[in-house]
């Protein structure tokens, strides 16, 4: 039997900022996932602005932005039209980068464990762990962060309450230009044209390997269009965006395309002794929305910097005591936004009612404005500095 403080189960995003969080702080903790070594996952892929914020309470910011690529400027379009140029603090990182960089920032007095949870007790005591390995784990608290897997979740009694089956799917590549070293712009976004063309929009982005670029749609998995965009991914994607070429000229996709569909779902039953779920074990968010990594790093910074160590600090791990984590304003508002936003541009991007076609007018219209607006003030600066 092997005793800690805290056990992480999972290494993924929220598990692997968790232990370095504790180890940093001196709680005794171990982390038990199956690989040494993150794999390639399509999941988040940039760190915006507001991310930055979050991710700077944790500690570990420095450790994320050396992985990852600075876009410094991204060019926003629509219609083939260049809506905005503006400064962007966004940092390209695939997944599995960002997630292999924080774990390096574990230190040693963290115990790591390659293997996987089979079993699991918890109470307001102690709570112990089996591991595929037969070695045994004693903690005061488990920290669930093992994302989709709910073999765990249902031993414990937990379930998932889906609300929106394949609410979007992203699809993850990387593309080249064809007949010229880069593309002309540093990053790009490009808004869906027609609702009927049930997209959201299409983002290009460096990061350290290349250009990357993520699409989110809103459709079936069994969708005819799918199978085209494995099939022919360069036609397929003219298909959808006719305009493109204009930003973009002839381009390649240079690698196998990753899909990945999201289902909204919320846990119920979590409220339990000696467990508190975090990240995507406790609810999903959508991808296009591009609120998961604020959720990741607003439940493990709320966790572990303002709970576990005044619960430490005290007799016993009961559910009341844990409740207050989930209770947390921080954590409330964060899921409640992340939940809305995901909805709102679902709805803003294929909503083919009158409302919602006025509001993508006024979003497109709006945006050409403040880009509009942000040259002319360029052309006055550098004619002021001319004179």
């Amino acid at each position: 039997m092997r005793y800690a403080d805290i056990a992480v189960v999972g290494g993924g995003l929220a598990g692997s900022t968790a232990a370095a969080m504790l180890g940093r702080a001196g709680v005794s903790a171990v982390m038990i996932d199956p690989h040494a070594k993150y794999p390639p996952d399509l999941r988040s892929e940039k760190i915006s602005t507001n991310q930055l914020e979050l991710l700077r309470k944790t500690g570990l910011v420095d450790a994320a932005l050396r992985a990852g690529r600075h876009d410094r400027q991204i060019w926003t379009a629509r219609f083939g039209y260049l809506i905005d140029k503006k400064p962007s603090e966004q940092f390209g990182i695939l997944y599995d980068t960002m997630v292999n960089a924080i774990r390096g920032e574990i230190p040693t007095n963290v115990d790591t464990i390659e293997a996987k949870v089979t079993e699991i007790s918890t109470g307001p005591g102690r709570q112990t762990l089996t591991l595929s390995t037969g070695e045994q784990i004693s903690a005061r608290l488990v920290i669930l962060s093992s994302g989709l897997n709910i073999g765990l979740l249902h031993q414990l009694g937990i379930d998932r309450q889906v609300i929106s089956k394949c609410h979007s799917i992203t699809v993850g590549f990387d593309i080249a230009p064809v007949g010229r070293p880069a593309f002309d712009f540093p990053a790009l976004t490009y808004f869906s044209e027609r609702p009927s063309d049930r997209s959201a929009y299409l983002t290009l982005f460096p990061v350290p390997e290349g250009m990357r670029a993520n699409l989110f749609v809103y459709r079936d998995m069994e969708d005819p269009w799918l199978r085209e965009m494995r099939d022919a991914p360069e036609d397929a994607l003219h298909r959808l965006y006719p305009r493109l070429r204009t930003f973009t000229g002839e381009f390649r996709i240079t690698n196998k395309l990753r899909i990945r569909p999201a289902d909204l779902y919320v846990s119920t039953g979590h409220r339990q002794a000696g467990v508190v779920l975090v990240g995507d074990a406790f609810s999903t968010s959508c991808p296009s929305a591009g609120t998961g990594t604020d959720k990741v790093f607003t439940d493990v910074e709320r966790l572990c910097n303002a709970y576990i160590p005044a619960w430490l600090a005290t007799d016993g791990m009961g559910a009341d005591k844990i409740g207050a984590f989930y209770d947390d304003p921080a954590k409330v508002a964060c899921d409640a936004w992340s939940n809305a936003t995901a909805y709102h541009f679902r709805s803003v991007s294929i909503g083919e009612s009158l409302p919602w076609q006025a509001r993508r007018w006024a979003r497109f219209l709006g945006r050409r404005g403040q880009g509009l607006l942000r040259r002319l003030r360029a052309q006055v600066r550098g004619e002021a500095e001319a004179a």
